[in-house]
C-alpha cells in the first residue's frame, strides 16, 4: 500500500466523522437546549523525505527534501455553548436560562446537567402529599442543596428569576418562597461529555470543581445568570452554516476518494508491468 493510498484512507475516515457531527447537529435543530458540536482537524504525522543527490542539478532552486504526509484526522470535538434563541411557551414550569449556566438533575443515582428546561410536576412516589419537579425523561431537578425540588400536591407554583419556587398552597393568597433550583455556571465545558436525553455528565477523572464555577458548586446563583419562566431555549445550531459545511466536507470526501481510486489504478498498472 503506497503513501498516497494511506493518506486518502485516513482523510476519508476523518471526513466521515465530520459528516457525522454535522448530521447530528442538523438532526437536533429542534431539540430544546441542544448545543452544537464542531470538529477540529490536524495533520497526521508527517516526515521529510530526501531525494537522491542526482536530482541536484545546476540551476535547481528547490531543496531536495519534501514533506510527506498521511492525511488529516479529527483532533478534538468541541461544544459550542453559545445561548440559543428563547421561545415563549406560557407554561410556568418551562424554564430558560439567560447566561452561562446549566440545570442540575439526577437520575439512577447519577448527577447530570442540561440546558433543557422543559420541566413539569409529577406525584412523588414516596409521599402522596407532595409533587416533584422533573424533566420530560423523569430526571429529578435538584435545588441548591442537592435535594429534589418538590411542592405540596395541588398547589400553584411560579418560579422567579433566581429560580426560587413561589408556592400558593391552596391556589390563593400570598405565595411562600420554597426551594431554589440549582444553577451551575460552566467554566470549562471541555470537561463535560454529552449523553442521551440531552444531558451532560462529567468526563472520566474530572470533578465538578474542574468544570463549574465556585458559585454554582456552592449553591449560589452565578453572576449574570437568570431564569425565564414560560420560555424554552432553542437549539443553537445554525442550519445555514451546517449546510455550507456539509457541502464543503462532501467535496473533501470526493477528492480523497478520487485520490484513493487513482492510487489503486497506479498500483494495478505497476503490478501488470512485464519486463
Amino acid at each position: 500500500m503506497n503513501n498516497s493510498m494511506i493518506g486518502a484512507m485516513v482523510s476519508m475516515a476523518s471526513v466521515q466523522q465530520r459528516l457525522d457531527l454535522i448530521a447530528d447537529n442538523i438532526a437536533n435543530i429542534n431539540t430544546t437546549g441542544y448545543k452544537s458540536k464542531q470538529g477540529s482537524f490536524e495533520d497526521v504525522l508527517a516526515n521529510v523525505k530526501q531525494q537522491p543527490s542526482t536530482y541536484l542539478q545546476n540551476g535547481r532552486a528547490m531543496p531536495l527534501g519534501y514533506n510527506l504526509g498521511y492525511g488529516v484526522k479529527i483532533a478534538s470535538i468541541m461544544k459550542n455553548m453559545e445561548q440559543g434563541p428563547l421561545k415563549e411557551t406560557g407554561l410556568p414550569t418551562d424554564l430558560a436560562i439567560q447566561g452561562n449556566a446549566m440545570f442540575e438533575v439526577q437520575g439512577n443515582g447519577q448527577k447530570a446537567w442540561t440546558r433543557d428546561g422543559s420541566f413539569h410536576f409529577v406525584p412523588d412516589p414516596n409521599d402522596s402529599a407532595t409533587m416533584m419537579l422533573t424533566t420530560a425523561e423523569g430526571y429529578s431537578v435538584l435545588d441548591s442543596n442537592d435535594i429534589p425540588v418538590t411542592a405540596p400536591a395541588g398547589s400553584k407554583v411560579a418560579i422567579n428569576s433566581d429560580g426560587e419556587l413561589l408556592i400558593r398552597a391552596n391556589g390563593t393568597g400570598e405565595p411562600t418562597v420554597g426551594q431554589r433550583i440549582k444553577l451551575m455556571d460552566v467554566q470549562r465545558p471541555e470537561g463535560l461529555e454529552q449523553r442521551d436525553d440531552n444531558l451532560f455528565v462529567l468526563a472520566n477523572g474530572v470533578t465538578e470543581a474542574n468544570v463549574f464555577g465556585a458559585a454554582g458548586v456552592a449553591g449560589a446563583v452565578p453572576t449574570d445568570v437568570s431564569v425565564r419562566s414560560g420560555y424554552l431555549e432553542q437549539s443553537n445550531v445554525d442550519l445555514a452554516g451546517e449546510m455550507t459545511d456539509m457541502m464543503q466536507v462532501q467535496r473533501m470526501y470526493q477528492m480523497a476518494a478520487r485520490a484513493l481510486t487513482s492510487s489503486d489504478t497506479m498500483m494495478n498498472l505497476a503490478n501488470n508491468l512485464r519486463a
